[in-house]
């Protein structure tokens, strides 16, 4: 195992290296002038030029990127053009950390709906209440974001007064209930039918009749060994959602007043802010390599067949 995780690591800088490349070019010669932009009606040309040699955005595109993996390499990601004064590191650590929470919670409702629902459907198969709970759940995920939001206000909110309609105040705020059951109902459909289908695969298999037949009780059965062996596809549905974890719905946050990094990138994109777009690509695909090598890691432990670096578990 350890050859393997060493050699997946040292994928890592290579990955890396390619990404921030491509995104520091594109960045670069993409359309839009930073500068223009943080200067907005008081644009003057001989300021402009005098504001792109302080910030060396005149010297040949190479001498930038290697200065920015100089940088990087220290862990310095720059000062964002847009808010002067504020490093990338300080920005995007507080607006991140508040996207993590959310999506954890909205992840966390998605799984302890999704699995037991998915779980029922399969083993109710041929009966009326599989198809009405995989209905009921593809009905909630095609409801839109803007439609379920003004929903969930106007009868939580409004109606009812239990909870609050907007700001932020931790995870353990019941301001971060609306939003995270916005975002995190879409995500029980996708679990519900993950889980259906695979346990549909496997609760018919020799090992599930022979525990049976030694008199294991039910819930034994559909836990240990049916439940079990179907979570294969539900942990890769699971790592790519945690690597996901540090970015978040725009739309849900700008309603909801949720202070993320959704936000913080639109506005990053219109202002032409490339330490910024930088800095949160390179902190998420490193997130991504490192999630994806633990979901690897995990697959043997739920099905022994597996072994890394052989079949889909090779890098």
């Amino acid at each position: 195992m350890a050859p393997y995780i060493l050699r997946r690591l040292l994928w890592l800088p290579v990955i890396l290296l390619i990404v921030s490349f491509v995104t520091f070019v594109l960045g670069r010669y993409g359309p839009g002038d930073p500068v223009q932009v943080m200067m907005g009606s008081k644009y003057d040309p001989v300021a402009a030029e005098r504001i792109r040699e302080r910030l060396g955005l005149n010297d040949n595109i190479f001498v930038q990127y290697g200065r920015y993996l100089s940088n990087v390499a220290r862990g310095d990601f720059g000062e964002s053009l847009k808010y002067r004064g504020r490093t990338v590191a300080e920005l995007l650590r507080s607006k991140m950390w508040v996207s993590a929470q959310l999506n954890l919670a909205a992840l966390i409702l998605s799984v302890s709906l999704g699995v037991p629902i998915g779980l029922f459907a399969a083993i109710r198969q041929g009966t009326l209440l599989d198809p009405a709970a995989v209905s009921m759940t593809l009905f909630w995920q095609s409801v839109p974001v803007f439609v379920t939001g003004p929903g969930l206000l106007l009868i939580f909110a409004k109606w009812l007064g239990i909870l609050p309609t907007h700001g932020w105040g931790g995870f353990f705020d019941t301001r971060i209930i609306l939003p995270a059951v916005v975002m995190g109902i879409v995500g029980v459909a996708i679990i519900a039918r993950l889980v259906r289908s695979s346990t549909l695969e496997v609760i018919n298999s020799d090992y599930v009749r022979t525990a049976r037949a030694k008199g294991l009780p039910e819930t034994t059965v559909r836990l240990r060994h049916i439940l079990r062996n179907a979570m294969i596809p539900l942990v890769t549905h699971l790592g790519f959602s945690l690597s996901g974890l540090l970015t978040t719905s725009f739309v849900v946050e700008r309603y909801f007043g949720v202070p993320g990094v959704g936000n913080l990138l639109i506005e990053a994109i219109f202002a032409r802010d490339f330490p910024i777009l930088d800095g949160a690509l390179l902190i998420g695909t490193t997130i991504f390599v490192m999630v994806n090598l633990l979901v690897d890691l995990i697959y043997p432990a739920l099905d022994p067949r597996i072994r890394l670096g052989q079949g889909n578990a090779a890098f």
